[in-house]
């Protein structure tokens, strides 16, 4: 838990992130037909970012998230909040105090959750009856198909693929009513969960379940295949950044979130390769990566140094990035993508 009394990663930093989950709320106010008396609660509300977006549909909120040092991002948003971890015991603190909701979310939230029984009896004693649990996160077939192995982190305790997300639910009486596969990030699971017997399973569901098996998610061989790409790209990234440094181009690194330093640390790649990562979150700049002990800095350091080439270690905002720098590449500046396989990005 103490991991989270602190926590750096805001979601309003990225304007992909904020836009997706205003869309979010949208869809999840119409679907269920939420009006001023439903109470909707996010569970892992970060910064408020869904929040906010479910806020313009006049539905009652409440946000819990034990990271104390995000609380002041909803201050005087007329949202409330909760900052304790969502377990069986603070479910009925909640209930006691807001009363049951019709729609609990979570995105990003669920594959960082220790005790998941606990959290699932939880969500029942906070939903009310013909309530809705949606959940989105990392999708365990995007990250094999795509090599994401810097996804893989302390942070995260579980990486989830549909068919065990359906046991697990339906071992506490409840159903997985609809999942669909979502392009954010670098792929997402959508999941929307009720009580057995109150909801209606969509074909979404047996659909993602066909090509779970497809592509071999029960079998350990694609776990071995998953592991020899990523010491390619290592090995590949090794030679290209030794080969640039050879003819004397210099490289910068863009982006510092969490999985990048999986990334450097799993690449064994230090300041001596990379001499400094921009980073647009005022959060991190001034300090240094861990392990690899490279220092973050504003993007405004791109401009002012040119350097020749920009390693995307954010690589899931590629879009995103590449559009905010575009005078960079205007001046000549090339960027580099690590996975799924390097490459440079054609300007």
């Amino acid at each position: 838990g103490a991991m989270f009394d602190n926590y750096l990663y805001i979601s309003s930093a990225s304007d992909t992130l904020k836009d997706h989950l205003w869309d979010l709320s949208d869809i999840l106010v119409r679907r269920y037909g939420l009006g001023a008396e439903d109470l909707v609660i996010d569970i892992g509300c970060n910064d408020g970012t869904l929040l906010k977006g479910f806020q313009r549909h006049g539905v009652r909120l409440l946000g819990v998230d034990p990271a104390r040092n995000l609380a002041a991002f909803t201050d005087g948003s007329g949202i409330e909040r909760y900052t304790k971890l969502f377990t069986t015991a603070t479910a009925k603190e909640v209930v006691a105090k807001w009363g049951h909701a019709s729609l609990i979310t979570a995105t990003n939230t669920f594959p960082h959750i220790q005790k998941l029984d606990d959290f699932i009896e939880g969500l029942k004693i906070a939903l009310k009856p013909g309530g809705a649990f949606v959940i989105e996160m990392h999708y365990l077939l995007d990250m094999i198909e795509q090599v994401a192995f810097d996804t893989i982190y302390h942070e995260h305790v579980s990486y989830w693929a549909l068919g065990p997300m359906k046991r697990l639910f339906e071992a506490h009486g409840m159903d997985v009513v609809d999942a669909e596969r979502v392009p954010l990030h670098h792929g997402q699971l959508r999941v929307h969960v009720q009580r057995q017997g109150e909801g209606t399973v969509q074909p979404g569901v047996e659909k993602i379940l066909t090509a779970e098996k497809a592509a071999g998610l029960g079998q350990f061989s694609t776990y071995q295949q998953f592991a020899e790409r990523a010491q390619r790209i290592k090995r590949d990234l090794h030679q290209k950044l030794a080969g640039l440094a050879h003819k004397g181009e210099r490289v910068a690194g863009y982006g510092a979130p969490a999985k990048g330093n999986t990334l450097l640390g799993f690449l064994e790649i230090g300041p001596e390769l990379l001499p400094y990562i921009v980073d647009r979150s005022p959060l991190k700049q001034g300090l240094y990566t861990p392990g690899t002990h490279i220092p973050v800095v504003p993007p405004e350091r791109l401009l002012a140094d040119q350097p020749d080439y920009v390693l995307l270690l954010a690589w899931n905002f590629v879009d995103e990035i590449v559009e905010q720098q575009a005078e960079y590449r205007r001046r000549g500046g090339r960027f580099m993508v690590p996975v799924p396989e390097v490459r440079i990005l054609e300007n």
